[in-house]
């Protein structure tokens, strides 16, 4: 069983029996409270200060910022990298999208990619259990292009990020589009998720999470 909870912006704290995983931590100035958890893992996407911000977290975590084959304390990790651009990275420099074997789960974190995915690199996500997606980035991913990344991989659950909920300074985009693209009406906000492997349904699913930094 794994808990997910949005931090805000890309963040997520990833729970599992084992061990703590933290997303993209970001710094003061961005309008957010700067959420303090501990972590035994964490994985940056991009080498930007809205998503590298290391020194907030607690304990001693092992620092993971490129694509490559992890294990740590048990848990397998795959970095794939892409693009936070549709130009191979001309605009915005390259990205890294993180896939976590946490548990009986298969979760993937986006990052800021900025182009839909490629066969190999759809191949990759093609098991995963949770997608977690930009969807508010008017630099990034449009509502329409995360859709279409979406339907690339089929995932039973996807959690939206780095949308506007508020008090964030970036110019972000709120969830209203991404939600009526995807045919999303009259959703509650979770404070976390929390599910194992048999909890999944059998069709995509959107779950909206309510930063909490």
């Amino acid at each position: 069983m794994a808990e997910i909870i949005w931090q805000g912006l890309a963040s997520f704290r990833l729970r599992g029996k084992d061990a703590t995983i933290v997303t993209d931590p970001f710094d003061k100035g961005w309008g957010l409270e700067v959420p303090h958890p501990r972590a035994d893992i964490v994985t940056i996407s991009r080498s930007n200060p809205r998503f590298n911000a290391v020194s907030v977290l607690k304990g001693d975590p092992r620092v993971l910022n490129a694509p490559g084959e992890y294990e740590v304390k048990g848990i397998f990790i795959t970095g794939v990298g892409t693009f936070a651009d549709a130009k191979k990275g001309a605009e915005r420099g390259k990205n890294t999208i993180f896939v976590y074997e946490l548990d009986d789960l298969v979760i993937a974190h986006l990052g800021s990619l900025g182009h839909v995915l490629s066969a190999e690199q759809a191949e990759v996500l093609s098991n995963v259990s949770v997608l977690l997606v930009p969807v508010g980035d008017p630099e990034g991913l449009s509502p329409e292009r995360a859709a279409e990344v979406i339907a690339q991989v089929e995932p039973p659950i996807v959690v939206p990020m780095m949308y506007k909920t508020g008090p964030e300074t970036l110019p972000l985009d709120p969830l209203e589009r991404f939600a009526k693209e995807m045919g999303l009406k009259d959703w509650q906000p979770l404070e976390k998720l929390v599910l194992k492997s048999t909890d999944l349904p059998e069709t995509t699913q959107v779950v909206v999470l309510q930063p909490k930094s």
